[in-house]
């Protein structure tokens, strides 16, 4: 195989998670560094798993990322098809062959017979395999005449094709990542290749689609790590070159203490308790709650971690509670810690079409794609020189499987926004105003004035729609002032003092540069201070003390709204 072929190979099962995209966007990376080619693979052979619309939010989520395949469902290629569901006779075709190998054979257990076995074990206190030291006892065609065996195919008994493994081998694995391991066989169990409706599990459809479509390398999470000895077999069994493997780290859970602050830790403790409550139903919703809050008052402090182990005067429910946020707090990044703390996993809303559920998306919480894919790129990969913005084509040239990290990468929510963040300054006014135009704000204004409000706001915005939310004051009138602003800016000579200005404001040439002189001169007329000035009028066309510098708000809600948010102000102050 002398050209890098990559695939990436989601079940068409439910939303891609963030874990997905990042090994969708390595194999895209890893491709276009090395010349090389991308392809789309559905792996849809788990039936009773599929999701409707699954298929099509994976191509369209990839399409906002920027992650364009070489190959795919949509796009064809000569190793079409590219959906595992439409390549049966294929897989027919191999597990005829394997068949005809010492690697495989049939089994006709059924799954009652096959739970019986296992109670029994179980009540010797054993845990019940499907192996080289159980088969021979069970029926399947190892054990079983050819004459059963025979008359079971005749009745059309139904049976599965199952991997034979080899008895007491040592594999000698390479991985590009994490490098060389071995396993012995003896601990591997007689995995089910293809299945009673004759269909092919992952395990065996996979090696088949990589040999057919040319793969020669896999990348993929490291949930599979336990199943490279049975794949490096499947590969000798068939008498196929294997690719090459590379198994990337988890995506792990936030740091709880980045998350939690006075305005959320109710909201977060209600969620933590719902959950805990449903697992732990002999304790009450309250005092649950009341010990989880507890917990979490003091997330801040560098005692937590060891307040979560420290356990000599614990009651039942305490030591509970104290169990469950220990696992709930450390692991795999789930869609669950989304819905608690309140950010996405998932790069586009997804609607599940039997529950009507919505779960957030990237996208639609307002990311540019370009901040969520490089965000994603970091999560366990570095850079020359610790770079960290990179536009994708960057990526591309940069990007080495021998610099992908071993250990997990703790998934940040703030440096997701910070990202998120660095693109917005990046974008022009005129792109962010196409992006504003094009959300659901509905922004009645005219373009000339919007670009001017993008042009002040935007380097306080997050998100898109910060420019508009930072910026409300200019679509409308405060109508309330805060009142820790109010007690600072406003006193009784104010209402006399603002009244004068706006007198001086009505016969004024209304743009920045001049308002800014106005402005001047009637502080030094009136030898008054400028905060005795400025504060008051920024309350008065705020409602708070924040915002651009004052003349550019005064120019730009204009000379009427002004006066008359003046005049507001005088009357509410009253």
């Amino acid at each position: 195989m002398e050209k890098v072929r990559v695939r990436f190979a989601p079940s068409p099962t439910g939303p891609l998670h963030l874990g997905g995209v990042r090994t969708a966007l390595y194999d895209y990376l890893f491709a276009k560094n090395q010349g090389g080619e991308f392809v789309l693979r559905i792996e849809d052979t788990d039936t009773a798993r599929y999701v409707e619309g699954a298929e099509d939010y994976i191509e369209e989520a990839l399409e906002w990322c920027g992650i364009i395949a070489d190959e795919s469902p949509k796009k064809g290629g000569k190793f079409a098809p590219y959906r595992q569901s439409e390549r049966r006779d294929i897989y027919d075709r191999y597990t005829e062959e394997i068949l005809k190998t010492d690697y495989a054979y049939i089994a006709f257990d059924t799954a009652e017979e096959l739970d019986a076995i296992r109670a029994e074990f179980e009540a010797k206190g054993d845990v019940f395999s499907y192996d080289n030291k159980t088969r021979n006892l069970l029926r399947n065609s190892l054990a079983l005449s050819e004459e059963e065996v025979q008359k079971l195919l005749a009745e059309k008994t139904p049976y599965v094709v199952r991997f034979k493994m080899p008895i007491d081998r040592t594999l000698n694995l390479v991985d590009i990542i994490r490098g060389n391991s071995s396993v012995n066989t003896n601990t591997l169990d007689d995995k089910v290749l293809v299945k009673n409706d004759g269909m092919p599990t992952y395990h065996f459809a996979n090696i088949i689609d990589d040999h057919e479509m040319e793969i020669s390398h896999v990348i993929r999470g490291e949930e599979w790590l336990p199943s490279l000895g049975l794949h490096t077999l499947l590969y000798e069994a068939m008498g196929w070159e294997a690719p090459q493997f590379a198994h990337l780290s988890l995506i792990l859970k936030p740091d709880v203490s980045t998350l939690i602050n006075k305005e959320n830790i109710d909201s977060i403790t209600k969620s933590f308790t719902e959950e805990f409550v449903t697992k732990n139903s002999q304790f009450s919703f309250d005092e649950s709650a009341a010990i989880i809050k507890s917990f979490f008052s003091e997330v801040k402090s560098p005692r937590f971690k060891s307040m979560l182990n420290e356990n000599d005067k614990d009651n039942e429910i305490t030591a509970s509670v104290k169990q469950f946020l220990k696992k709930g707090l450390s692991g795999k990044l789930s869609k669950r810690d989304g819905d608690k703390f309140g950010f996405p996993v998932f790069p586009l809303d997804f609607k599940d079409l039997s529950t009507g559920n919505i779960s957030k998306g990237y996208r639609e919480n307002g990311y540019l794609p370009e901040a969520f894919i490089n965000m994603v790129a970091l999560l366990g990969w570095s850079p020359a020189d610790d770079k960290e913005i990179l536009t994708l084509d960057e990526m591309a040239k940069e990007f080495d499987l021998n610099k992908v990290h071993k250990a997990g990468a703790r998934f940040s929510k703030e440096k997701s926004e910070w990202f998120n963040h660095q693109y917005i300054q990046f974008k022009s006014d005129e792109e962010l105003l196409q992006i504003l135009k094009n959300s659901d704000l509905h922004l009645n204004i005219e373009d000339e004035k919007l670009l001017k409000i993008i042009h002040l706001m935007k380097e306080r915005a997050t998100f898109p729609k910060d420019i508009y939310e930072n910026g409300k004051f200019f679509f409308e009138a405060p109508t309330s002032y805060d009142e820790k602003a109010s007690k600072k800016a406003w006193n009784e000579e104010t209402s006399a003092i603002l009244a004068e200005l706006a007198s001086n404001l009505e016969g004024a040439e209304f743009n920045a540069e001049n308002l800014k002189q106005v402005m001047h001169d009637f502080v030094e007329n009136k030898g008054l201070g400028i905060g005795k000035v400025m504060m008051p009028l920024r309350l008065a066309l705020v409602g708070e003390l924040k915002g651009p510098d004052v003349p550019d708000i005064l120019e730009l809600i204009g000379r009427e709204e002004s006066i008359s948010r003046i005049n507001n102000a005088i009357n509410n102050f009253k």
